[in-house]
């Protein structure tokens, strides 16, 4: 979400004048992106964090326990936690630990042997003042803000930035818990709502609350979180694909009213995405949307919510064409993440475009789902306005870095494009519902996406998904008219480019060389296909 929120301020550019130089990575990059030396070779299975939030002072403190399966021998483990945050000590079967810390991670030397196939745990203490997000959700870190009656409002964003910006474990998207405990612990006055279902209420003699939450299934990082403020809370339940779903909310206690009318928007997404994407993943979890002090965040089974009750993007619409104004923008991009990124997650950051292009293209379709197929394409096609084409969408491997914004708008323009190559709406909602419970709550590698949607297609859509994500370049079907006749070709495209295409009503498989055979003085490309068409110089005489 934090990349949408930037490009919704961007005026539009050039594409030359959007270029931006290469970035230079730091080994830090290669530490946090990688999987390393230090992390190969155990496998996360369980978080147990505990940490009490101290609002007067900006200041956290607690553990976490990390169990983990050893995959093969090592003495050595990368553990992750950003600066200015402080370890006190690791613990190991009751032993202290020796460790050494290198930028935002620590290497621990381990006392005992770690035989493959054993279950082992570390715990983690620590404290400090983490990195307070100056301007969330657009950077990560801790929020420390007073509502608009001047009560404490506590809690956290980091996508990007890292799980490891506020409590230590392996801050690496390819290695999810299978299950994990947040226990956070805050002043009496303030509830605080985390991930998963709530299994305990402990109030404290030191005049302090811990809120004891359960996720049962596994969970990327980035999306376990704190929100701790003056909450109401309502609920209801959707009777979904697998059954029950709980449905909670919880608006700040004033807001109660307008967010039970804001809200009922959540049973007809559900309705939408299930029938488009299949059941939603977390029905052990429950679903929530929490009121928060920045704009949103799919945080998984807790879906952070600050769009102040209104339609659009902040009483915006994002596409132009007025359809966006005619549901909640939060509601629907946050919560399609739980199918695209936390389902489904990316092994690296650089392929985030898995997460964001298809919450963009459920944009699209939740429009289809309320105002027809008509309507969900114009939604699409008008958010075009808004790439930029100044860099490839997938960014590099292993450094921890993000591509270009454009894995939005223009990724969602490249998967509408592709249903129009497969032609077939109910294909495509069972190739879509397929890339679900195919890689049903697992990491996934761009590669594996792309292969899975070019089988089951029937379609090689390799070069569409390297022209959309690897360049700048948007396809140019370029063509000539003679006497009545046309020829067409492709231009501004990567080697082997051959998509075919709907134009004048027709279809044409045009390659990067001349084809003629098509009757007309002009050429009109149908507009579901992120292209241009150019008329062509004439040839030299």
């Amino acid at each position: 979400m934090r990349r949408a929120l930037i490009l919704g301020c961007f005026a539009l550019s050039s594409a030359a004048d959007a270029q931006r130089p290469a970035k230079v990575f730091s080994h830090a990059d290669s530490l946090r992106g990688s999987n390393g030396p230090g992390r190969s070779w155990w496998d996360a299975s369980f978080y147990d964090l505990h940490v009490a939030v101290s609002p007067a002072d900006s200041s956290i403190r607690g553990y976490n326990a990390i169990t983990y399966r050893v995959i093969k021998p090592a003495t050595r483990m990368q553990i992750d936690l950003q600066m200015p945050l402080e370890v006190d000590s690791m613990v190991q079967d009751g032993q202290r630990l020796q460790f050494d810390r290198d930028s935002n991670a620590f290497f621990v030397k381990l006392a005992a042997a770690q035989r493959a196939g054993t279950r082992k745990t570390v715990s983690v203490y620590y404290h400090g003042k983490p990195t307070a997000a100056k301007r969330p959700p657009w950077d990560g870190g801790f929020i420390w803000q007073r509502d608009s009656v001047g009560d404490r409002w506590v809690a956290t964003a980091n996508e990007g930035f890292g799980a490891s910006v506020w409590w230590p474990n392996k801050d690496y998207l390819a290695d999810e818990p299978d299950s994990q405990r947040i226990a956070i612990t805050m002043p009496d006055s303030m509830i605080d709502v985390s991930n998963g279902r709530l299994r305990s209420t402990t109030h404290n003699a030191d005049n302090t609350t811990t809120y004891e939450w359960f996720v049962a299934e596994p969970i990327n990082n980035y999306n376990v979180e704190v929100n701790a403020g003056h909450y109401a809370h309502f609920s209801d339940t959707y009777n979904g694909e697998r059954g029950k779903l709980s449905l909670d909310f919880w608006p700040l206690a004033y807001h109660l009213d307008t967010a039970k009318v804001q809200f009922q928007q959540v049973r007809p997404m559900l309705e939408c995405f299930e029938h488009w994407f299949g059941p939603y993943p977390w029905y052990k979890d429950g679903y929530k949307l929490i009121e928060a002090p920045h704009l949103g965040m799919e945080h998984q089974s807790g879906v952070a919510y600050g769009n102040h009750y209104k339609n659009g993007y902040s009483g915006r619409d994002l596409s132009g064409t007025g359809w966006g104004m005619k549901w909640d923008f939060i509601i629907v991009h946050e919560s399609a993440h739980e199918w695209w990124g936390n389902n489904i997650t990316a092994k690296d950051q650089a392929d985030m475009w898995i997460h964001e292009s298809f919450a963009n293209y459920a944009e699209g379709i939740y429009t289809e789902c309320r105002d027809g197929k008509q309507a969900g394409a114009e939604y699409i096609v008008g958010s075009r306005a808004r790439i930029r084409n100044d860099q490839p969408i997938i960014a590099p491997y292993g450094v921890n870095a993000e591509g270009s914004e454009d894995m939005y708008y223009k990724g969602g323009s490249m998967l509408h494009t592709i249903r129009q190559l497969v032609n077939d709406d109910e294909k495509w909602r069972h190739i879509l519902r397929g890339l679900q419970s195919t890689f049903w709550h697992q990491t996934v590698t761009a590669s594996q996406v792309e292969n899975y949607m070019s089988r089951q297609a029937g379609i090689d859509l390799s070069k569409v998904f390297q022209q959309y994500l690897t360049t700048t370049q948007v396809p140019v079907l370029e063509y000539r008219a003679a006497n009545g006749a046309l020829s067409y070709r492709w231009q501004n495209v990567v080697p082997g480019f051959a998509m075919p295409i709907r134009a004048n009503g027709v279809w044409l498989k045009p390659t990067t060389l001349w084809k003629s055979g098509l009757k007309g003085d002009s050429l009109t490309v149908d507009r579901s296909f992120y292209v241009e068409a150019k008329a062509a110089p004439a040839p030299p005489m």
